[in-house]
């Protein structure tokens, strides 16, 4: 009974403390409703927010370059943005490995040549992959958009060792440091790169690359309900007559 009472409070005391936590803030994407959409204009800003900032830090390993044709770039500007990456070339007749100007084949390279050099350059914590990254969390938009706002200068008395203060981060510590503040990037649309439109932006971008088949899917699910409605209408007169 001791240790039954004991396990009790323990599930109590967890429980209090997740409570205590900050829950992401909600938003309203315009992907979140069922007939939402990307907003493909901000996904292409998104796409600038990572190329200059986030790209020296986060891979997108499982994207490829040729996948942005669905954001609406063409092949020469596709071919562009894939020149800004460098890829591991062909090995020669000696098997040595030299580097080469991605094309649009390729997928987008990481920043690091091993998991060890990264994790040296991030204070022992690894950068994860950001491709995915938006269906590996719970209410995925909404956990990145607060964690991204929620940097804050930390409490009296309460020590972050070498991380930050993060509102949103279990625990409140985060190892990585806040990675933008507002105009990081001057937008090629000529929209004001405030920290909230960055962030925006930048989310929209990673749901999409997390989700790319999130606006077919949805217009498949239309499209199946409407015949199931169809079919039941049709079965019913048929069952009248």
């Amino acid at each position: 009974y001791f240790l039954f009472f004991l396990g009790v409070i323990s599930i109590l005391q967890q429980s209090y403390c997740a409570d205590l936590e900050n829950k992401p803030e909600k938003y309203n994407f315009t992907f979140n409703n069922f007939y939402g959409k990307i907003d493909k204009n901000s996904a292409q800003r998104g796409l600038q927010v990572y190329i200059e900032i986030r790209s020296s830090c986060h891979s997108l390993k499982h994207l490829a370059f040729r996948n942005l044709s669905e954001l609406g770039y063409n092949k020469e500007q596709i071919s562009d943005i894939a020149a800004q990456f460098m890829v591991d070339a062909a090995p020669d007749e000696e098997g040595t490995v030299e580097k080469r100007m991605a094309i649009s084949s390729d997928y987008f390279t990481s920043p690091y040549p091993n998991d060890e050099s990264a994790k040296a350059a991030n204070n022992g914590a690894y950068p994860p992959d950001l491709t995915l990254m938006i269906k590996a969390r719970k209410n995925g938009p909404s956990y990145v958009r607060s964690l991204l706002l929620g940097y804050e200068e930390s409490p009296d008395n309460f020590d972050v060792g070498e991380g930050y203060y993060n509102k949103y981060m279990p625990g409140n510590i985060i190892a990585m440091p806040q990675p933008l503040y507002g105009e990081d990037v001057e937008y090629q649309d000529g929209t004001i790169p405030t920290l909230e439109q960055e962030v925006l932006d930048l989310v929209t971008f990673l749901t999409w690359a997390s989700m790319p088949e999130i606006e077919k899917r949805r217009i498949s699910g239309i499209k199946v309900v409407l015949f199931l409605f169809a079919m039941t209408f049709l079965f019913y007169l048929s069952y009248r007559k």
